[in-house]
């Protein structure tokens, strides 16, 4: 991942019940853009938010749609073959998805 003007990126940490969290929520101090989540805990990943991803991704070989549950009742769900839906969260973590679809970054 490349950032361009670092000087304009501000982290926010949520206040939890047990205090503060661990996860740094990077968002955009002139517009508010959120663009990525960085947690210590886990110092190999980086969740970047998509609307922050300016370049073309691979599109992924099945959907995994989950916290159905909650869904606004006007969205839909992508229901192709091999697509995956969970009421709530599913036992697999995002980096076990990746594993088991072998997916790299391009």
């Amino acid at each position: 991942m490349v950032v361009e003007g670092d000087e304009n990126i501000t982290v926010y940490r949520a206040t939890m019940e047990h205090g503060t969290s661990s996860g740094e929520r990077n968002f955009c101090s002139r517009c508010g853009c959120a663009l990525w989540l960085f947690d210590p805990s886990w110092p190999d990943l980086i969740h970047p938010f998509a609307s922050a991803i300016d370049t073309d991704l691979p599109e992924p070989p099945t959907i995994t749609s989950l916290m159905l549950n909650y869904k606004a009742n006007w969205a839909e769900v992508h229901d192709g073959p091999g697509d995956r839906h969970f009421d709530e969260y599913p036992d697999e973590s995002l980096a076990e998805w990746h594993e088991r679809h072998e997916w790299k970054a391009p």
